[in-house]
């Protein structure tokens, strides 16, 4: 995947000028094209023109997108504190780009329905049940509504007030890859 963001690509012959152009001037450092010092510097320019200034903007225009990234994929990673540690199972290269782009543009929240949504998109199907402490003048007597899906516990706990921070996740089943070979 190239990106629309072309780099300039200098030839060997910009480089032999301006390396020309990094000489002192005088008698000892001749700009005529035949001579041995020009055709020894666009021999060594060419080098930087054909490979290493073209190598320098391919590097430039894939290893810097991280939907591109072959050779600086474990950079990135490292980074954005990946491979996760919480994945176990090998993930191919365009699986690892998924994650590390997903890592960069997540915005992350603490609602209940962004942990549903998180575990489906890892293939698991999760029930999240969340206490609750018994409030004075929030909580009535007798009323142990579950909280708010079917077949939930009842919300209301007796126990310090620092349950209210605290959800037990349930997880239901195996994980399923689906994949093609060949």
């Amino acid at each position: 995947m190239m990106s629309d963001d072309q780099h300039i690509r200098r030839s060997g012959e910009d480089y032999a000028e301006a390396f020309a152009g990094l000489f002192p001037p005088g008698a000892a450092w001749p700009r005529d094209a035949a001579s041995v010092l020009m055709m020894l510097l666009r021999g060594q320019a060419e080098i930087w023109g054909s490979r290493v200034d073209a190598r320098a903007a391919d590097l430039l225009e894939t290893e810097t997108d991280p939907r591109a990234t072959i050779e600086m994929l474990s950079d990135w990673e490292r980074a954005f504190g990946l491979p996760d540690p919480c994945v176990q199972e090998p993930l191919t290269v365009e699986e690892r780009r998924l994650v590390l782009v997903q890592r960069m543009t997540s915005e992350g929240g603490q609602s209940r329905a962004f942990f549903y949504a998180l575990a489906a998109a890892l293939g698991y199907v999760i029930r999240i049940e969340e206490y609750s402490p018994f409030m004075v003048g929030y909580s009535r007597c007798g009323d142990t509504r579950p909280t708010g899906t079917e077949g939930e516990p009842y919300r209301w706990q007796l126990g310090p007030p620092k349950i209210r921070f605290y959800w037990k996740v349930h997880v239901w089943g195996e994980r399923i890859s689906w994949f093609r070979v060949g």
